[in-house]
């Protein structure tokens, strides 16, 4: 029942919220123990900060819950490829998985040749078209 698709499907249950506040459509959930203990969308329209990334805000808030600055043990789940910032940040942080929906070619920290934490084990592809559809779509009604 927990599986990587469930997970996503939460981050795309975020995403969508983010397309509610016509913010740029990703979405993000932390796991830790088949437990969801953060989750967050893209606010950096809604709180006019570059920096309000998905991750972000998910890194901040499980964090939080957790009460200490390293994410053992947790999965985090985006529906889009980390940027450089947010790769930097989920580095630091420790973290033990991330799984991606979508790729993001021009902007995401895998063609960038950056990498994460030597122990954090990377998952791409999860739900992949559902992911990339919203984006696309997001930017084309955009234009």
């Amino acid at each position: 029942m927990f599986t990587d698709d469930y997970f996503m499907k939460m981050a795309l249950q975020e995403a969508g919220k983010a397309l509610e506040k016509d913010e740029v459509p990703i979405g993000c959930v932390i796991v830790s123990n088949n437990r969801v203990i953060a989750k967050s969308h893209n606010l950096t329209e809604t709180l006019n900060d570059v920096t309000a990334h998905a991750e972000m805000q998910a890194i901040t808030s499980a964090a939080n819950f957790l009460g200490g600055k390293y994410l053992w043990n947790c999965t985090l789940y985006v529906t889009l490829e980390p940027c450089v910032m947010c790769s930097g940040a989920l580095a630091w942080s420790q973290i033990s998985k991330v799984v991606i929906g979508a790729r993001d070619e021009q902007r995401g920290f895998l063609n960038k040749n950056l990498s994460l934490h030597p122990k954090t084990e990377i998952v791409t592809g999860v739900l992949e078209n559902e992911c990339a559809s919203m984006v696309k779509e997001f930017f084309r009604n955009k234009r």
